[in-house]
């Protein structure tokens, strides 16, 4: 119903903004992306989706329109509501979101607050041929280092190492050899940790 408001920004913080737009101050609900992302000057302008329920109607605003759709996305998942969404998107990127449906990475969707496994796994389940039909491969080309960097990470902890310290050398490897195999980062692991 209201695709996007144009105003001067009155108020502002990490997770809400309030723009007049002639006279009306509207309360918007942000997440931590757009808020990275608002522009310094008064006047600005915010893609919006209206969520309506019996006891209340509420604004979810982005910089971005592309955020806008990926949030649409995740509210369509049974047990992924409003704010659960917007916690998501203010946790890791949207295109982080995006790479890990698109690849089956159930640890990366899992790894934001408020996320079980069976989030996790519905999650990916419901919105993986969507992503896939909806974003160019290239976006999704992590796929095969996404993988392999999960299974090294699971042997890892199996291992005996922490994953907070396991996934920070392992990261590292993964941007230096994006092709590298599991026994790869596993063993260049090692030699780190």
């Amino acid at each position: 119903m209201i695709a996007h408001i144009q105003g001067k920004l009155v108020e502002k913080s990490p997770t809400e903004v309030v723009i007049d737009c002639n006279g009306v101050g509207y309360h918007i609900n942000i997440s931590l992306h757009t808020y990275g992302l608002l522009p310094t000057t008064d006047f600005i302008k915010l893609f919006t989706h209206l969520i309506v329920k019996e006891d209340s109607h509420s604004l979810y605003g982005f910089v971005e329109k592309s955020e806008k759709e990926i949030f649409k996305l995740l509210i369509s998942v049974s047990g992924i509501g409003a704010n659960i969404a917007r916690t998501m998107l203010s946790s890791i990127e949207p295109k982080q979101i995006i790479n890990a449906i698109g690849s089956g990475d159930v640890g990366t969707i899992q790894s934001i607050k408020g996320i079980g496994v069976k989030t996790a796994q519905r999650t990916i389940l419901d919105l993986k041929e969507k992503v896939l039909k909806l974003y160019n491969l290239d976006e999704v080309s992590m796929l095969q280092s996404n993988t392999n960097k999960d299974e090294a990470l699971s042997a890892l902890e199996v291992l005996g190492f922490i994953r907070k310290s396991a996934e920070k050398v392992v990261e590292k490897i993964v941007a230096t050899m994006p092709d590298a195999t599991v026994e790869t980062i596993i063993k260049q692991a090692l030699k780190n940790l």
